[in-house]
């Protein structure tokens, strides 16, 4: 259909008589009656609509001849133009994917390189494209303060509500924002998306903190098309289900009437940026093209269906409120329209033939760039002077011997006292001081503002993160328990980890998730609370995930990660063995042999952890043991058992688990010649296979064995220790493996 609603155009308008009239040409007035639009802001709109139409038309020519691969057009929604309009270019913006029109408005108020290039660059996939580098065509541009998305589902929401609430937090923290103070965040998606629980959960989100008097200037637009790839959205279900939201300031407009529809968005816009509150602009729109170049729409809508809504098409009804109003002639039109068409197909074939990316390193380069850099090796100035004060005495590192919980604290202190832009948040992290205590006092020290307790719901505690990153924060969000990052997971996969790759590093997603998790704690479980299943991060390109089991590692990681975070942008999950929170002995009752000291921040570069640097145990010459979490605590106690078998072993703590230290394996795998992988996590899918995997792409030719916990979750009471590992498994596998050969 994409010809005919050209022709539509072309033949609707050459059939319009001629109704223009001396003075009516004068650009700084009203384009109709009483309108807050002047006939140069409709021209400069008119202008945003017909390039985002062109661009479309030609995404389609150019996928038709190989060199195009992503045609979800914005045909039919290039009304979003009057959201740009009615809002500053400094306002933050995560846009719907038909956006067009709204890119094209927001870049003519800026200036800078061409926008119509910079989309067509994206349709071919080339390296000159100013976001991506060829990665996606997303509507995003850093000087434009559009934050690149690639969700089709809504699961930008989140993050828009963690941008808006930023917005004011980091004013009250008196920390540099990524945005002005009395800037709006603008969030747009479609009706299909609205039925998405990630949205429903975002804009309940919105409204919650809303309604505590928290500032959120969130301006929500749904772009309703009525119609999610095939299947209808009911008519009327938006208005009846946003429409009298307390809380939720509701604002709605057909986008086809260009003054109506800018006034409505100014009206919306000024609102919240006046009330710093949520509100939802409900802007009708109509889906022209199909759903995207591969989709045969007659499949699904009859003719009469598809011809019947070419009438509302915007760039259409733009034109006839300029011919009618006796502003511009039938022949001005299609001359704009037809030169339109002429700058855009000459960008498309200059930009056809330019390279695109060639090689894995050039492809995943925003993944892997910064992190060996990444580290802050000294304090701020400021920073003994005021953990001194806010501490007090005695200060960590004279603590003496602490606990994995109590030396995870202290370090989250120091983050706070160090990096004053670092919250801490999660459920019950604050007052309560978490389940098992282990932020308790940080919002004492810290103050509310910055240690603080959210809602139950992972998806806005990972958005939440995800605004505060992306505005100048530095978030620590706390999953009380590992089986409910698995309730959010695509906050961390399909928008954290995405967002450095598809903006070439020009938007980042620093953070630190804290993830109580594992199993082993005993007599307390259920799948939910006792959970070993982290196949879900493993897989995630460009993460780090640290897992450290020792107290003084913990802590030497936190400061790595936080480093990390803020440097490099990186986005950091780092897991936390519930089992060995508040363990103090390891060998035997009282030993207290698995207490350490706090890492002196005076030595921080002798004490850091570099990202992907295992710890080794022991000079055993018989047998290597690589584990992580529980397993260091367990192959420790097991080797000792060994000795009296008088098989010495080495025990490596991985301590990482993206990206793994495999330099550090290999090595110590061929000190001895055997390796046995002690993986507390499930046989299928857990972190051995990834070890044993790295040992034989490095043509490791000793012998090799793993153990690993059952493929079942985890149940309640001893019944657990039938599934999970266990000392004597790992005793009897390292026997074995010394012995045979």
């Amino acid at each position: 259909m994409a010809e005919q609603i050209d022709d539509h155009f072309t033949t609707t308008v050459a059939a319009m008589a001629d109704t223009t009239r001396p003075g009516a040409s004068d650009h700084d007035r009203p384009v109709e009656t009483a309108s807050s639009l002047s006939v140069q802001q409709t021209l400069d709109l008119f202008d945003s609509q017909l390039g985002s139409r062109h661009l479309d038309l030609v995404a389609r020519r150019l996928r038709a001849k190989g060199k195009g691969f992503y045609t979800i057009g914005s045909s039919g929604h290039e009304g979003n133009a009057v959201v740009a309009g009615a809002l500053r270019p400094t306002d933050p913006a995560l846009l719907h994917y038909r956006s067009g029109a709204f890119f094209l408005e927001r870049a003519r108020q800026v200036r800078g390189s061409n926008p119509l290039r910079d989309v067509l660059l994206g349709v071919v996939a080339a390296t000159e494209e100013p976001m991506s580098g060829g990665r996606h065509k997303v509507f995003g541009r850093h000087d434009l303060n559009i934050i690149p998305q690639t969700s089709t589902i809504a699961s930008h929401l989140p993050r828009a509500v963690g941008v808006a609430f930023s917005i004011a937090r980091a004013t009250k923290l008196n920390v540099l924002s990524a945005w002005p103070e009395d800037a709006v965040a603008v969030c747009s998606f479609g009706d299909a998306s609205a039925n998405h629980s990630t949205a429903v959960g975002a804009i309940n989100t919105a409204i919650h903190s809303a309604f505590q008097g928290l500032p959120l200037p969130l301006l929500v637009v749904c772009e309703d098309n009525g119609i999610g790839i095939s299947t209808k959205t009911p008519k009327g279900w938006i208005a009846a289900n946003f429409g009298n939201r307390e809380g939720l300031e509701y604002f709605t407009v057909d986008g086809s009437d260009l003054p109506m529809a800018y006034a409505t968005a100014k009206h919306a816009a000024d609102w919240v940026r006046r009330h710093r509150k949520p509100a939802f602009l409900h802007l009708r729109t109509v889906r022209l093209m199909g759903h995207a170049g591969s989709d045969f729409e007659a499949a699904y809508r009859t003719t009469s269906e598809i011809t019947a809504d070419f009438d509302r098409d915007p760039v259409l009804c733009t034109a006839k409120l300029l011919i009618e109003r006796g502003h511009l002639s039938p022949t001005d039109i299609l001359d704009l329209y037809e030169n339109k068409r002429a700058e855009v197909d000459a960008l498309a074939q200059e930009v056809g033939e330019l390279p695109q990316l060639d090689s894995p390193a050039a492809v995943m380069r925003p993944l892997t760039e910064g992190l060996d850099e990444a580290i802050d090796a000294e304090p701020r100035r400021t920073y003994p002077a005021r953990r001194a004060q806010i501490v007090g005495s005695p200060l960590p590192e004279e603590e003496g011997p602490l606990t994995l919980a109590l030396a995870i604290n202290r370090a989250l202190l120091d983050v706070l006292i160090e990096y004053p832009e670092a919250l801490v948040f999660g459920e019950d992290v604050a007052r309560k001081g978490g389940v098992y205590g282990v932020t308790r006092g940080l919002m004492k020290k810290a103050g509310s503002a910055r240690v603080f307790d959210t809602l139950l719901d992972e998806q806005a505690i990972l958005g939440l993160a995800l605004g505060a990153g992306v505005s100048g924060l530095l978030p620590f969000p706390e999953i009380q328990y590992l089986a409910y990052l698995h309730n959010a997971a695509d906050q961390i996969r399909g928008e954290g980890a995405t967002l450095q790759f598809f903006s070439d590093r020009q938007y980042r997603n620093p953070m630190v998730v804290r993830v109580a998790g594992y199993g082993y704690q005993k007599g307390f479980g259920g799948h939910f609370h006792n959970d070993n299943a982290v196949a879900a991060l493993r897989d995630i390109p460009g993460i780090v995930v640290a897992s450290p089991a020792r107290p003084d590692d913990a802590a030497a990681m936190m400061h790595t990660c936080a480093a990390a975070a803020r440097t490099a942008g990186a986005l950091c999950v780092y897991l936390e063995p519930i089992a060995l929170y508040h363990t103090r002995d390891l060998y035997e009752d009282g030993d207290e042999r698995w207490l350490a000291a706090y890492p002196d921040p005076a030595k921080r570069t002798e004490n850091h952890v570099p990202i992907g640097s295992a710890r080794t145990y022991g000079d055993g010459t018989d047998l290597t043991i690589i584990t992580f979490g529980n397993g260091v605590y367990m192959s420790l106690r097991v080797a000792r058992r060994l000795e009296r078998a008088n098989i010495a072993a080495r025990v490596v703590d991985m301590r990482w688990l993206a990206p793994l230290p495999v330099s550090d394996i290999l090595r110590e795998a061929n000190a001895t010649g055997r390796v046995l992988v002690v993986d507390e996590t499930r046989s299928s899918g857990g972190v051995a296979e990834g070890v044993v995997t790295a040992l034989i792409d490095e043509s490791f030719t000793g012998r090799l064995a793993r153990v690993a916990s059952e493929d079942s979750f985890i149940p309640l009471g001893d019944a657990a220790l039938e599934v999970l590992l266990s000392e004597d498994t790992i005793e009897a596998a390292a026997i074995k493996l010394v012995q045979v050969s």
